[in-house]
C-alpha cells in the first residue's frame, strides 16, 4: 500500500497540494511512518482562492506550512470515526470544527470523497482550502 503522498500524487487531482507540501517541507513528514488524516484540498479548491493566493504562499514558508498542517491530524480516523467528532485538534495547534448538519464538513469545507485509506493514514478529499 502507497503512503499518503504516493496516493495523492496517484489520484491526479492533488498537484498544488503535493507542491506546496514540497515547498513547505511537509512531503517527507507525510511520507513518514505517521498515521495521519489528512483532509485533502483537491486542484479545484485550491484555484477557488483569490488570484495570487497560491503563488504568494509558495514564497512565505511558515503561513503555508501552517496552512498546510490544518489539513492534518494525528492518528488514523475513517470517516465514521470523524463523524463522532466536534471538533478536531490539528497538527498546526488549532482545533477543526465538524458540522454533520449538511454532510461532513471541516472547518469551512465538504467532504467530497472519504476513507481513501494509505499506509501510513487516511485521506479525505474536501472542496475548499481551509485557512486557520
Amino acid at each position: 500500500m502507497k503512503n499518503i503522498v504516493e496516493t495523492a500524487r496517484d489520484a491526479g487531482s492533488f498537484k498544488t497540494l503535493l507542491t506546496a507540501a514540497e515547498a513547505a517541507g511537509l512531503a517527507q513528514t507525510l511520507s513518514g511512518s505517521g498515521p495521519f488524516t489528512v483532509f485533502a484540498p483537491t486542484d479545484e479548491a485550491f484555484a477557488k482562492l483569490p488570484a495570487g493566493t497560491v503563488e504568494s504562499l509558495l514564497k512565505d514558508k511558515e503561513k503555508l506550512s501552517a496552512i498546510l498542517k490544518y489539513h492534518v491530524v494525528s492518528g488514523k480516523m475513517n470517516a465514521e470515526a470523524v463523524s463522532k467528532q466536534t471538533s478536531l485538534k490539528t497538527v498546526q495547534g488549532k482545533d477543526l470544527r465538524v458540522d454533520l448538519s449538511q454532510g461532513v464538513m471541516v472547518g469551512t469545507a465538504r467532504v467530497v470523497k472519504k476513507d481513501i485509506d494509505a499506509s501510513n493514514g487516511v485521506i479525505h478529499v474536501i472542496d475548499s482550502v481551509l485557512i486557520p
